[in-house]
């Protein structure tokens, strides 16, 4: 089901006033389809177009949502009717090929309306009629009170505005006002197809006060401007006002109970304003204490700032000291650094002397050692020898010719 917004009429959600509205625009222009080709532009969900298909040869429906053709399609098939989507302004009809073309509260929402009225007498026969409605801006205006404009209209029409339009493509032109009317029904209880008689004393009103125009617009012919009377279903206006009394006065009873409702609510909110009053002023006074204090934390932060200023000072002036300090200390680094260097390069002096030293100390160390094993070897020789010649002269002690020469006294005299 498609949704109804307040604007597109969908069948069965809206109400039986606003579906009489509607459906009397097609009631009217049913008079004058006579067999031949019919156009119905901004047809919505194609229950208008579906009214005048029965006595058409061939009838299109032509509206820009595309929802809407979806629902007419869906809910209104015949042969001889036809749905597109497309725009009003711009229609994929041929040149005089309509015989009756419907635009019912169409114009109003459109910013081009000026070129519906132009391809509405294009593409219309030169026989045909254009039936084309649109609210009085006028009363309109007044209808909708507080709500505003409606959103949905960009440009509404006053009657001359409305006769003008049309007058200014279509050679003959003929405004019918539409409003809902109380009248006296005479009707069969049972339903059959009779003649109906219709006899209005009152035809006309200002155009001013009317609630929709309706124009019927032709070329060659002269559109007849006969009264048409539309009996909804609901047409019983003393029981419809009965019934919308006893509405009102249910609700007036609820506006009551609201009203009692809202004076209870009133004295509740009137001891709570009471109660809120209270502890607004508490508040207040705790407020001008706050400031008391805020005032006195600013005092103390002045104080403070002062305080800061004097001890930034002082810390300038120790900061200088410092700094004097730093550049001070940093010389008799440099000065120090530069001894410790200097030591260094003597003391390497130093030790490489001493190195030099030590090198040929070792080396004679190692020549002395040398001699000594030399000398070591020597002295074993002579050691060796030594006792080679003790014991030869041992030897030539014991030789008995040796002793018998000591007795002769002759030979060799061997001393110990």
């Amino acid at each position: 089901m498609t949704e109804f917004t307040g604007e597109r009429v969908v069948p069965g959600a809206v109400n039986e006033d606003l579906w009489a509205e509607h459906i009397a625009r097609y009631a009217f222009a049913a008079r004058y389809v006579s067999g031949g080709r019919v156009l119905d532009l901004g047809c919505g969900t194609g229950y208008g177009t579906a009214e005048l298909a029965p006595l058409s040869r061939d009838t299109i429906g032509i509206d820009i949502s595309f929802d809407a053709i979806q629902y007419a399609r869906l809910n209104y098939p015949r042969h001889n009717l036809h749905f597109l989507r497309g725009t009003v302004t711009a229609l994929p009809i041929a040149d005089a090929s309509v015989d009756l073309i419907t635009a019912f509260e169409v114009i109003e929402h459109l910013d081009d309306w000026q070129s519906l009225i132009s391809e509405a007498r294009r593409v219309l026969h030169p026989d045909g009629l254009f039936l084309v409605s649109t609210p009085n801006r006028l009363y309109y205006t007044d209808s909708r009170g507080t709500e505003g404009p409606n959103p949905f209209h960009v440009h509404e029409f006053t009657f001359a505005e409305f006769r003008d339009a049309l007058s200014a493509s279509f050679p003959s032109v003929a405004i019918f006002q539409q409003n809902r009317t109380g009248s006296f029904a005479f009707a069969p209880v049972e339903p059959i197809l009779t003649t109906v008689d219709a006899r209005m004393d009152v035809a006309s009103h200002a155009p001013d006060h009317a609630h929709f125009f309706v124009g019927l617009c032709g070329i060659n012919i002269r559109p007849d401007p006969r009264s048409f009377v539309y009996l909804p279903r609901a047409s019983n206006l003393l029981r419809e006002r009965e019934q919308h009394i006893a509405l009102l006065q249910s609700e007036l009873q609820l506006t009551k109970d609201s009203l009692a409702k809202s004076l209870e609510d009133h004295q509740k909110l009137m001891r709570l304003h009471a109660e809120q009053q209270e502890q607004l002023e508490e508040h207040n006074r705790w407020a001008l204490q706050l400031e008391k204090d805020w005032r006195r934390g600013l005092e103390r932060i002045a104080q403070l700032q002062d305080e800061l200023k004097a001890e930034q000072s002082a810390a300038g002036q120790v900061a200088t000291a410092y700094a004097a300090k730093v550049v001070e200390l940093e010389e008799e680094n440099r000065a120090r650094t530069q001894w410790a260097l200097d030591t260094e390069t003597r003391l390497s002096g130093e030790i490489a002397a001493k190195s030099a030293e030590l090198v040929e100390a070792v080396r004679l160390l190692d020549r002395a050692e040398e001699t000594v094993a030399e000398r070591t070897v020597w002295a074993q020789g002579l050691q060796q020898r030594l006792e080679q010649l003790e014991a030869q002269m041992r030897m030539i002690r014991e030789s008995r010719w040796i002793k018998l020469g000591r007795t002769v006294g002759v030979g060799p005299q061997v001393r110990d």
